[in-house]
C-alpha cells in the first residue's frame, strides 16, 4: 500500500495532533508499507514508536510489536487506546492476562478491531499464540528495543535470538527494526539475526544538542547530589543506582532531606512500582531513584536531569539512560559520578560469567572507562562510538560538556607508563592492578607478602603520587592498549604487542592523562558527617511532626483549618532551609511575605531553638543535617562506615591515628553495636586468609591479640588482626 504524501500528513494530524513529520518518519513509514523491511537507528526522543504506530492504525490486519518489558507495553497501549474512541484498538498479549481477558483480545484480532498487538518475545513462543496469528491477517512486526537482539548489546536477551524463525513461522510480512542505541557491530548483529540484510536503514543523528553532560569524582557523593537537585528545585530528574538496595537507601536520604523522591525497582511488588511511576509521570513526585529496571519507553518529555550515582556497565546503557533527559528539546543535565573501585566492583561481578560473556562485558566496561576518564569532549567520544563524526568546535551542542567548558590540565606520564609497563614484565605478568599498586606506592598487603614483593626493587618507587593516580595511569595504559587484563586468568595484566614495542622503544612514549579537576567540593572533615543517612533518619521527621503540632495550635488560636496557615510543603521546606527569623520564613516555599509576618514568629523561634538542641550547622548555599554527636566519634564511625568510606580517610576527617580509630572501633562493636567493615576487607584482604582468620576466632576459647598474632603474625600485620577482629565481632556477637 503506498499512502501519498498528503494523505500520511492527514492521518498523522488526525491521531497524533502533529502537523509534520520529524526527520526522516515519513520516508520510514512508506518504505514499510511498501513491503520492505526496515532498519531505524534513532535517538531517545526522536520519534520512533510513530515509526510503526501510524502505519499500523492505517493499515489492513494486525501489526505484531515485539517488545522487552510489560510496564512499557502498557504504557504504550494506554497511550494508543487513548488517541482513538474505539475499543480494543491496541492490545497487550502475555502472562500477565488471564483466560477471559486472552479471549477479549484474540475476539477484537479476529474482528479486525486491534491494529496493534504488543507482545514479548517469551508470548511469541508459545505453539497455541502461533497457530491463532497464522489464521489472521498481520500487516507487519515491529521489534521495539532491537539492541535486545545482539549480545553486544547493553539489554541482551537470548530469547530475542529465535524471532526470526517465530516470525516465518507466522506470516511473510515486512519487519521493522527500531533501537535507539546500538554501534555498528550491534546493528550488523541485529541485521544478520533477524535476516534483515537487505532491509532499508534508516539512520538519525545520535547527537542529542540539548543535553549537557558532566563526570565528578564520586567524593561526598550524597551531598554533593542533594545540593545539585537543590539548585534544580521542582523539576523532574532520575538518579540511576546499580543496585536495589543503593535505590532504596538514597532514595530515604533524599527524602529525610526535604526532597521529594521516590524508589523504583523490580524487587518493589508491582503496584507500588506501578504508583510510584505514575506519581512521577503525573508530577506528584520530583524525583525518581532507580535500577535500569525504570526508563525503557517512559515518555515523560520534561525530565531536566539525569544523574549516576553509579556508572553503567557500557555506554549503551548510559546513552539510552541520559537520553531521558530533555526530550522536549529543553535542558537536560547528564551527571555522572565516577570512582575507579565501582569498575572493580564489576570486573569482579563479570568474573563470575562464562568466558565469552566476560569478554563483551569487559570490552564494554573498557568504554565507559575511556569515556569518564577522557580529555577530549565527551559528545564526540559517545558519537564516536556510536560512528559518528563530531566537529568538538563548531558541531551543534560543541560546548555542552565539562571537557569543553571547563578542559582538564593535561599531565605528561610517559614516564610513568613506561615504569608500570616496566613492573609488569618485571613480575612476569601474573599480577592484577591492587597488587601492582600496592608494589609502586610501597604497601605490604597479604599477596606482597607472600610473594617477597617489598624485596623488588620497584616496592615504594612511586609512594610521592596517590594509589589513584597510579590507578588511572594503568586505566588509561589499558583503554590506549598497552595492557590488556587476561581473560583466563581474571584481572591479571599482560603486556600488548604495543606495550611490549613501548618498552623496547628507546624514547618515550606520548602518553597523557588528565589532572583532577577542582569542583570546589567543600571536603572538611565534617561533610561526610552531614548527610542524613538511614540512622539519622528520625530527626527530620521529628521536626516535621512538630512543626505540625505548633502550626495545630497555632490554628486554633486564629480558628482556622490547619494548612491555612502553612501548608505540608512549606513545612517540608522548613525542614531543609531552617529558617530562624521572619525575613527566613518569607522565603520559604509557598509563604508570602504577609504569612511570615502573620505566623512566622513562633516558627522562627521554635526553629531556632531546634537548631540550637540539635547542634545543626547551617550553611547559606544549602543546608544538610547533622546528627547530634554526643557520643565522641562514635555516630561518625558508624555513619562513615555505613556509606563505606576508607577507613584511613576517616582516620583523617576525625584527625586520629589509624591506633585511635581502631581503639574506638573496638569500643563500638564490644558494646554491641554492629559496624560493616566488609567493603573495606574486601578491598584490602586476601579472601582465603579472612576466612581461615574467621574459622579459628569461631572455634578459639580466647579473642586476645596474643593468641591472633600467634596464629596470624607471620602474614598480617597488627592493625590487620585488630581489623578482622572487628568484623568477628561485629558479624558473629553482635
Amino acid at each position: 500500500m503506498n499512502t501519498p504524501t498528503t494523505e500520511l500528513s492527514k492521518e498523522l494530524k488526525k491521531y497524533f495532533g502533529f502537523s509534520k513529520f520529524k526527520g526522516q518518519q515519513e520516508e520510514i513509514i512508506k518504505t514499510l508499507m511498501q513491503g520492505d523491511d526496515v532498519f531505524v537507528l534513532m535517538p531517545t526522543g526522536g520519534g520512533k514508536s510513530l515509526c510503526y504506530q501510524l502505519p499500523a492504525l492505517i493499515s489492513d490486519g494486525t501489526a505484531i510489536v515485539v517488545s522487552p518489558l510489560i510496564a512499557l507495553m502498557k504504557n504504550q497501549v494506554d497511550a494508543i487506546n487513548g488517541l482513538s474512541s474505539v475499543e480494543g484498538i491496541a492490545h497487550v498479549l502475555n502472562s500477565s492476562l488471564n483466560k477471559t481477558q486472552t479471549k477479549q483480545v484474540f475476539d477484537d484480532i479476529k474482528s479486525g478491531v486491534t491494529k496493534l498487538l504488543y507482545v514479548a518475545p517469551e508470548s511469541l513462543i508459545k505453539e497455541e499464540y502461533q497457530e491463532f496469528l497464522r489464521d489472521v491477517k498481520i500487516s507487519f512486526v515491529a521489534i521495539d528495543e532491537a539492541h535486545c537482539i545482539s549480545e553486544w548489546g547493553h539489554d541482551f536477551r537470548p530469547e530475542y535470538r529465535n524471532l526470526k524463525t517465530i516470525i516465518d513461522k507466522i506470516a511473510d510480512v515486512p519487519v521493522i527494526a527500531l533501537t535507539a542505541t546500538a554501534t555498528p557491530k550491534v546493528q550488523d548483529d541485529i541485521q544478520k539475526t533477524l535476516g534483515m540484510s537487505n532491509a532499508k536503514v534508516f539512520k538519525e543523528s545520535f547527537n542529542r544538542p540539548n543535553l549537557f553532560y558532566e563526570v565528578r569524582p564520586k567524593v561526598n557523593i550524597d551531598r554533593e547530589i542533594v545540593k545539585f537537585i537543590n539548585s534544580h528545585k521542582g523539576k523532574s530528574g532520575i538518579v540511576y543506582c546499580l543496585s536495589r538496595r543503593k535505590v532504596e537507601e538514597f532514595a530515604q536520604v533524599l527524602q529525610v532531606n526535604g526532597i521529594n523522591a521516590l524508589p523504583y525497582h523490580a524487587g518493589l511488588d508491582q503496584k507500588t512500582r506501578v504508583m510510584n511511576q505514575d506519581k512521577f509521570l503525573m508530577e506528584d513526585c520530583d524525583i525518581i531513584v532507580a535500577t535500569i529496571a525504570f526508563g525503557m519507553g517512559i515518555d515523560k518529555p520534561d525530565v531536566r536531569f539525569v544523574i549516576h550515582y553509579d556508572i553503567p556497565k557500557s555506554l549503551e546503557s548510559y546513552y539510552q539512560e541520559t537520553g531521558r533527559a530533555g526530550r522536549d528539546g529543553g535542558e537536560g543535565h547528564c551527571l555522572a559520578f565516577y570512582d575507579p573501585k565501582d569498575i572493580e566492583k564489576l570486573e569482579k561481578f563479570l568474573a563470575q560469567k562464562s568466558v565469552s560473556e566476560r569478554e563483551i562485558g569487559l570490552q564494554l566496561l573498557n568504554e565507559v572507562v575511556g569515556y569518564v576518564e577522557t580529555s577530549m569532549s565527551r559528545r564526540q567520544y559517545i558519537l564516536c562510538y556510536f560512528g559518528e563524526q563530531f566537529d568538538p568546535v563548531s558541531g551543534d551542542g560543541a560546548l555542552m560538556c565539562d571537557n569543553s567548558v571547563n578542559p582538564p590540565k593535561l599531565k605528561d606520564a610517559s614516564k610513568e607508563l613506561k615504569l608500570v609497563l616496566n613492573l609488569v614484565k618485571e613480575l612476569e605478568e601474573k599480577f592484577k592492578t591492587k597488587d601492582l599498586i600496592s608494589v609502586i606506592v610501597g604497601k605490604e598487603n597479604p599477596v606482597t607478602k607472600s610473594y617477597k614483593l617489598e624485596t623488588n626493587k620497584y616496592f615504594g618507587i612511586g609512594k610521592k603520587e596517590t594509589e589513584n593516580f597510579w590507578k588511572s595511569i594503568i586505566r588509561q595504559a589499558t583503554v590506549q592498549n598497552f595492557l590488556q587484563k587476561d581473560i583466563e586468568t581474571y584481572g591479571v595484566l599482560k603486556l600488548t604487542e604495543k606495550g611490549n614495542k613501548t618498552l623496547s622503544s628507546k624514547s618515550d612514549t606520548e602518553f597523557f592523562i588528565a589532572e583532577d579537576r577542582e569542583y570546589n567540593l567543600e571536603q572538611t572533615k565534617a561533610d561526610s558527617d552531614k548527610v542524613q543517612t538511614q540512622a539519622g533518619g528520625s530527626l527530620d521527621q521529628v521536626l516535621f511532626g512538630q512543626l505540625k503540632d505548633l502550626r495545630k495550635s497555632v490554628a486554633k488560636k486564629y480558628g482556622i483549618p490547619p494548612y491555612t496557615v502553612f501548608m505540608d510543603p512549606s513545612l517540608e521546606d522548613m525542614t531543609v532551609q531552617y529558617p530562624i527569623n521572619i525575613e527566613e520564613i518569607g522565603k520559604v516555599y509557598g509563604v508570602g511575605e504577609g504569612k511570615a509576618k502573620k505566623y512566622g514568629k513562633e516558627f522562627a523561634d521554635f526553629i531556632k531553638k531546634y537548631v540550637e538542641e540539635n547542634e545543626i550547622e547551617r550553611t547559606q548555599d544549602m543546608v544538610m543535617k547533622t546528627v547530634a554527636n554526643k557520643s565522641s566519634h562514635k555516630v561518625f564511625i558508624i555513619q562513615s562506615t555505613d556509606k563505606k568510606i576508607d577507613l584511613e580517610d576517616i582516620a583523617k576527617a576525625k584527625n586520629i591515628s589509624m591506633d585511635e580509630l581502631l581503639k574506638e572501633m573496638e569500643r563500638i562493636v564490644y558494646q554491641g553495636t554492629k559496624l560493616n567493615i566488609d567493603y573495606y576487607i574486601d578491598e584490602n584482604f586476601d579472601e582465603d586468609i579472612v576466612e581461615e582468620f574467621m574459622e579459628f576466632m569461631g572455634d578459639s576459647e580466647s579473642d586476645s591479640m596474643k593468641v591472633l598474632l600467634a596464629e596470624f603474625g607471620d602474614e598480617l600485620s597488627d592493625e590487620e588482626v585488630r581489623m578482622l577482629r572487628i568484623k568477628f565481632i561485629s558479624d558473629v556477637a553482635n
